[in-house]
């Protein structure tokens, strides 16, 4: 072992060549450079740190330093060539790894939000990447104007702000795609918090949606389907929350799970609206702007640019071809129900 704790087997040959260069002023040959190389990858594979094997050589190179008139140059220039060979076999090595890491990452995150490996097998492959999934989990996705991918600008400020916050807290931060998502234990509910301002941030202005957590090595899939219908929810209802909880949407899926029944409440309801100049959909925006505006007349009319006489007009039209009057309690419940339909199953674009 040398003084620094690095193996001599590293430094195999080092002395004898800085005597011959010493003596003849010789280059390393090709074969001397790919044995230091290899021996580079093998230093880096066994865990050593390249500052304290530099430092390694460094010292070698001074205990055989030359007593007689050689050149130091040419010694010098030994010292250089053979120390450079090292560490490019040493950061190869290192890059390999890397990759191989971030395949094996690649390959769990897939396998993790698919749940297309074995549930046992999962959990214990989890404990690598800090996640223990016999615990609940809950999972928060961002999505922006671009698509991201690891190691992009984005990801790397969200993980930044999240890593100086609240250090390694079993939090795993990934990308799938084009989306961030964000996997924490299910109580800390401040971490996904977290993530979706700075995600909100970093994306200019993107939407995120936080997944309820949910137990047991599936729980993150769970957890993660539901954050990406909230996404799509959001979307298909034009709903203008930067940040959507699944907890609080909850009604939609229950009035979508008979989609058969959906479809023709929309349509027994909603269909003669296709009878009016200019087809159903002006009178169903009304009718949105009418119910997102708490049935309030004037706030309807200023979300759709029209005078409240003009509101007016179109709400008496939409009661005189459906029957519902959308200012009366006893007809708005079915109204409105049947709006939030015809938006999740887009229709009129969509026949039913």
């Amino acid at each position: 072992m040398t003084e620094l704790g690095i193996p001599e087997q590293y430094l195999e040959g080092y002395a004898q060549i800085l005597d011959e260069v010493a003596a003849t002023g010789r280059r390393l040959t090709r074969e001397e450079l790919i044995f230091r190389r290899a021996l580079g990858e093998q230093a880096a594979d066994a865990g050593h740190g390249l500052r304290s094997l530099v430092s390694a050589h460094l010292t070698a190179a001074r205990a055989a330093w030359p007593s007689g008139p050689a050149s130091a140059d040419s010694v010098l220039a030994a010292v250089q060539q053979a120390t450079d060979a090292f560490a490019e076999g040493f950061e190869r090595a290192q890059r390999l790894a890397v990759r191989q890491e971030e395949a094996a990452r690649r390959e769990f995150i897939d396998d993790l939000l698919y749940g297309r490996s074995d549930l046992g097998r999962l959990a214990e492959r989890a404990e690598r990447f800090g996640l223990r999934l016999s615990h609940a989990h809950a999972v928060a996705v961002a999505e922006g104007p671009t698509a991201y991918e690891e190691g992009d600008p984005v990801p790397r400020q969200v993980e930044r702000a999240l890593i100086s916050r609240f250090g390694d807290r079993s939090i795993l931060l990934t990308t799938k795609d084009g989306r961030l998502l964000c996997i924490a234990p299910g109580p800390q509910d401040e971490v996904l918090a977290h993530f979706a301002k700075q995600a909100h941030a970093a994306t200019d202005g993107g939407r995120v949606a936080i997944g309820r957590p949910q137990p047991g090595p599936g729980g993150v899939v769970h957890s993660y389907e539901e954050a990406l219908n909230a996404l799509e929810l959001a979307e298909r209802l034009e709903l203008e929350d930067p940040v959507l909880r699944a907890a609080d949407l909850l009604v939609y899926p229950v009035l979508t799970r008979d989609r058969q029944a959906m479809a023709e409440l929309v349509v027994n309801t909603l269909g003669p609206l296709t009878t009016a100049r200019g087809g159903a959909q002006p009178l169903l925006d009304t009718l949105t702007a009418y119910f997102d505006s708490g049935c309030v007349a004037a706030e309807a009319a200023r979300r759709l640019t029209l005078s409240v006489r003009a509101l007016t007009y179109r709400l008496e039209r939409i009661h005189k071809l459906t029957g519902a009057n959308p200012a009366d309690p006893a007809h708005r419940y079915m109204l409105q129900t049947a709006v939030i339909g015809a938006r999740l199953l887009d229709w009129p674009a969509q026949e039913l």
